[in-house]
């Protein structure tokens, strides 16, 4: 199996990625990001304006880089704010995370959600923050015209439905190249990642060994990494359970962004492309899926779960 995904532009994405969504601790992530990048062979790196941490990551960038690691070979991905959703916001609001993460492109530039927040917005935003006045096809077309600038290499968007997609899709002059969404055992979005294959828009799963702190823990949402099948599957083939779930996503020809900031998780991550899950381990894991999802209740905005998820 390739380790990249090519995208509609024709580039390269590599199938295995770091994360740095709630790495906002001061020189954890920074470490994290050059140890992935000089010491464990990672060429693709997941980040994001308000996670908060993008400068730190740009410091890592820039050590790494002067350890010899090239810009060219690393594939960069970083997000639009829903509160900088405004066509004359999106172009400021990249060049300042280009200047955070001391770039000159990015590789890969996502809207972060289908709603959008006023430009005085909290986080978690409050009812009265959220606007429903800017649809999504004129921030996309702002995000066209970074691509034509030769700012941004392919622009995409999350935790979009496939409802959401096509409506975009049917608009854009550029097609969405990736959408990024919650996906592990527990949530395996077969219908989105079918109609994604079919629009030969890319799948990247963030939290995809599920998310540790998760308010939903327990019976709603229990621990991956202790699933009963999971385990199994691991003692199997003599690998973590981090590793089956990590390979089951990549076998599914989805990017996997884990997040860690331990040298041995991080090297344990990318140890996933040297042995197969055959079809009975598929077939298990398969039934493994509730349909639960950790993210997304902070924008709802008085929908329920289903509204907001077009009942996908």
């Amino acid at each position: 199996m390739a380790d990249c995904a090519t995208l509609l532009s024709g580039d390269k994405m590599p199938l295995v990625g770091l994360g740095t969504w709630k790495t906002a601790e001061p020189n954890v992530v920074g470490t994290a990001v050059k140890t992935a990048l000089t010491e464990c062979g990672y060429k693709h790196v997941d980040c994001a304006h308000i996670y908060g941490n993008e400068e730190e990551v740009g410091a890592a960038f820039k050590g790494a880089f002067a350890e010899g690691v090239k810009r060219e070979d690393i594939f960069i991905t970083s997000k639009l704010w829903i509160s900088e959703k405004h066509p004359e916001d999106v172009r400021p609001a990249l060049l300042l995370t280009l200047k955070h993460l001391g770039l000159a492109y990015l590789d890969l530039y996502l809207i972060h959600w289908p709603v959008c927040l006023t430009k005085d917005a909290e986080f978690p935003p409050k009812p009265q923050h959220f606007c429903e006045g800017v649809p999504t096809i004129d921030t996309w077309r702002e995000m066209e015209k970074l691509v034509d600038e030769g700012l941004v290499r392919n622009i995409g968007v999350s935790n979009f439905t496939t409802v959401q997609l096509e409506r975009l899709w049917r608009e854009a002059r550029i097609k969405p190249a990736v959408n990024q969404v919650e996906m592990h055992p527990l949530l395996q979005q077969a219908k989105l990642r079918e109609y994604c294959r079919i629009r030969g828009i890319h799948v990247t799963a963030f939290s995809p060994l599920g998310s540790n702190d998760s308010p939903m823990r327990g019976q709603q949402f229990p621990n991956l990494l202790e699933n009963p099948t999971i385990l199994a599957v691991a003692s199997k083939h003599g690998r973590t359970a981090a590793q089956v779930i990590l390979r089951w996503g990549v076998q599914h020809g989805v990017t996997v962004i884990p997040k860690s900031v331990r040298k041995q998780r991080i090297t344990e991550n990318k140890q996933i492309t040297d042995f197969t899950l055959d079809a009975d381990d598929m077939a298990a894991i398969a039934a493994e899926d509730k349909h639960a999802r950790t993210c997304g209740a902070f924008f709802f905005n008085g929908k329920t779960s289903e509204e907001f998820w077009d009942n996908e």
